[in-house]
């Protein structure tokens, strides 16, 4: 999640302004090839099998436009073929689909910093883009439940750590972080006992434990699930068992945002949601963009 702007999953970064009909076919492009081994895990479940919402009456909306950017990969991006694409792109389809206004429903990609100002002045009904939840943004909009929490995971390097892929394989070993990160707060907080080595930025962090001058490192999940399967890491390091999360540190996790005068839209996004999660729909999209999953 962007914590204002979550940077660490920002690959790269440029702005476009478009529109596109969920209509128009979307081709995922996966940006890692997993490894022989890898299993994704299930994307968690987020709602009490027992709870229900019911589904309000959408005859009179309009239009349903979801402002997102696309430079927040693999959630929202530009594929291959020119294509709004990504996990959110996919889920706005199926949240469409399962409310059955599909015919009123398209997705905007716009500035990040245009997202809020977008939805303040009526030019979209709801933010799907990685926003980090805040006490303020909470005051002013409404936000449905989230539908994705991000983790904080440890990587190791094969050679150091051996067939131990817990954190104890890090004893008396040095653990990379970038220096002044939530994650580095994160690890020296919740691993007291942990040798912690900070590095100025995520290359170098990464360079290191590919050669092994750290046992592991402790970082974003999501960057390090790809990063360990792809061809950079040239099969040095593995994820270690176990996904950490803090409200405190990593905040609640991704959310859909409306505006507070629509509260039918939000229970409407919660129907949805709650379905897709139950139905398996969610967990399909989510093995779909993080083929070596992020738990």
């Amino acid at each position: 999640m962007r914590p204002a702007r979550c940077a660490s999953l920002k690959f790269y970064g440029f702005f476009v302004a478009c529109v596109f009909s969920l209509a128009a076919s979307v081709h995922a492009q996966s940006p890692a090839v997993p490894s022989p081994e890898a299993k994704a895990a299930d994307l968690p479940l987020l709602f009490d099998a027992r709870e229900r919402i019911a589904k309000p009456d959408l005859s009179g909306l309009a239009r349903l436009r979801f402002l997102t950017t696309v430079d927040f990969p693999p959630f929202n991006f530009i594929d291959q073929s020119g294509r709004l694409s990504g996990f959110n792109v996919d889920l706005v389809r199926e949240i469409c689909r399962d409310l059955e206004i599909e015919d009123k429903c398209q997705i905007q990609a716009v500035a990040y910093a245009d997202l809020v100002p977008a939805l303040e002045k009526d030019q979209g009904e709801a933010i799907i883009a990685g926003i980090g939840i805040t006490p303020e943004l909470r005051q002013r909009f409404s936000l449905s439940r989230v539908y994705m929490a991000l983790p904080a995971r440890f990587a190791g390097n094969r050679r150091v750590v051996g067939a131990d892929t817990t954190p104890a394989a890090f004893a008396h070993k040095p653990v990379g972080v970038v220096a002044g990160t939530t994650h580095e707060a994160m690890a020296r907080a919740f691993f007291p006992g942990m040798e912690i080595k900070p590095f100025p930025a995520r290359p170098a962090m990464l360079e290191a434990l590919k050669k092994g001058d750290v046992a592991g490192v402790f970082s974003d999940g999501v960057q390090l699930s790809f990063w360990t399967a792809g061809t950079e890491a040239g099969g040095c390091c593995l994820l270690m068992d176990g996904a950490y999360f803090s409200q405190r540190f990593l905040g609640e996790g991704l959310a859909i945002l409306n505006r507070k005068a629509d509260p039918a839209l939000t229970q409407a996004l919660n129907h949805a949601l709650l379905n897709l999660s139950r139905s398996g729909r969610l967990n399909e999209i989510y093995t779909r963009y993080f083929p070596t999953g992020i738990y």
